[in-house]
């Protein structure tokens, strides 16, 4: 009960509120008040800085979305893109799962806004990606991600006990099981992280599996012919081309093959979705890392226009508490990390497997119109994790639906690891098909089986 007196009512409505999730007195100076262009919500958002070293010299940048309706009951969800070196502001809140898309000179709704079932927490990493910014020369650590959710905490309080996840696409498949063998083994010090489950959309876990498993995805989309499928696989596959691009030398027998793979598949053509037109006026990939060959593909039609321009005008910048440092313009995908191919080779299947045998749920879905990282890989490489791990089958291969049409495929193992693909989405499967993809979310975040019936 509340006190008579003045300032105790007042001490004691302010705590209320606090615990209602309607206040946050740490995070006033980081609230958005109005996006340039943004139509009228009532959720609140938040944007800003949180310094990862002692010295305040590296900061994450983060842009927060609450939940459009009972925040205080909703899960916290953390979304990594992947690259590595994209940006999770630009790529995924504005392209992909966040409440807003930019169209001319403002935003409009996305009505399969991920924030509908959960808070959504986007975070620009590594250093040095978007606005995020180091005053010394850093590479990615997976501990300044857990840094930044320790001093966010601090900011956000109301949410350190909430029910956590970790989902991410692509090269993210290092970054979200990185971070949560990190959480996991934070926790046993001190309990901080309510670590519920992590998802990871068509995601690079084992590179010679993910990378190699794109032969058989062009031929049997018709963008290879059967010569070229069969020198590609038996030649020079792709795997032993990435690693003779990173040591410098590519030989000519591969050069010739890579030559022709790609004259076949055509720069026409979205790699990351063979049935996506591209946007000639913007040529935009989450990666170069993963396609080291001069780039010319699309990752939508022609959104990154439209977010580039929105992200680097000013009074954008001034309402999202952002500024640049080191750079003249923000991008949507730098090459300030310099990876080298070890990095990319690190199979990171492994952690997945260690997290499952902690308990922590793992979901790993493939839009399956993606030929960079193709569902077959993902699929091959939890069905192999599942047997070394002993797990039965709980949920036999299915479609699942949303409304009254085949959502995709899905399979369980021990009501723990699952896999899923969104039927007709692409490598980044919110964008393409966001209706679906906010289905499979609600059912992961829920702990249920895709849905079997319509």
């Amino acid at each position: 009960m509340c006190s008579l007196l003045w300032s105790s009512i007042v001490m004691c409505v302010a705590l209320q509120l606090l615990q209602l999730g309607i206040v946050h007195p740490s995070s006033s100076h980081i609230r958005i008040t109005h996006l340039p262009g943004q139509p009228q919500v009532e959720f609140q958002q938040f944007s800003g800085y949180v310094n990862v070293d002692h010295r305040n010299q590296q900061a994450l940048f983060f842009y927060f979305a609450e939940a459009e309706k009972d925040a205080a009951s909703k899960p916290l969800v953390l979304w990594l893109n992947g690259g590595p070196g994209c940006s999770s502001l630009g790529v995924g809140a504005f392209s992909e799962n966040g409440p807003f898309r930019p169209k001319g000179e403002g935003l409009i709704r996305n009505q399969f806004s991920w924030n509908r079932e959960a808070n959504m927490l986007y975070l620009e990493t590594p250093i040095g990606v978007g606005f995020s910014y180091s005053s010394d020369t850093s590479a990615y650590e997976a501990r300044d991600n857990l840094v930044f959710l320790k001093n966010w905490f601090i900011k956000f309080p109301e949410y350190r006990n909430r029910s956590l996840f970790i989902v991410g696409e692509s090269y993210a498949g290092h970054y979200v099981p990185q971070l949560a063998e990190l959480m996991l083994q934070f926790n046993k010090k001190e309990k901080l992280f309510n670590l519920k489950g992590i998802a990871l959309g068509n995601p690079v876990l084992e590179f010679a599996t993910d990378f190699n498993s794109r032969a058989e995805f062009f031929w049997s989309h018709g963008l290879i012919s059967d010569t070229t499928y069969e020198v590609f696989t038996s030649v020079c596959n792709y795997s032993r081309y990435v690693r003779e691009y990173y040591n410098g030398a590519v030989s000519p027998v591969c050069s010739s093959v890579m030559s022709q793979v790609s004259t076949e598949t055509s720069r026409f053509v979205d790699k990351y979705d063979v049935t996506l037109d591209v946007c000639l006026s913007s040529v935009f990939s989450q990666t170069k890392v993963l396609n080291p060959q001069q780039v010319t593909e699309t990752i939508d039609v022609c959104v990154e226009d439209e977010t580039v321009n929105y992200l680097n005008r000013k009074d954008v910048q001034s309402a999202l508490h952002a500024r640049l440092v080191g750079v003249q313009r923000w991008s949507a995908c730098s090459n300030v990390l310099d990876y080298e191919l070890r990095d990319l080779e690190i199979p990171t299947i492994t952690v997945v497997g260690k997290l499952v045998q902690e308990g922590i749920p793992v979901l790993v879905y493939s839009g399956d119109q993606d030929s960079v990282i193709p569902l077959t890989g993902s699929r091959t490489l939890v069905h192999k994790l599942a047997k070394k791990l002993g797990l039965k089958t709980t949920v036999p291969y299915r479609v699942w639906f949303e409304k009254q049409q085949v959502g995709g495929w899905t399979q369980v193992y021990g009501d723990i690891l699952s896999f899923a693909t969104i039927r007709g989405a692409s490598h980044e499967a919110p964008f393409s098909q966001p209706e679906r993809s906010l289905v499979l979310f609600k059912s992961f975040l829920e702990g249920r089986p895709m849905p079997q019936e319509f």
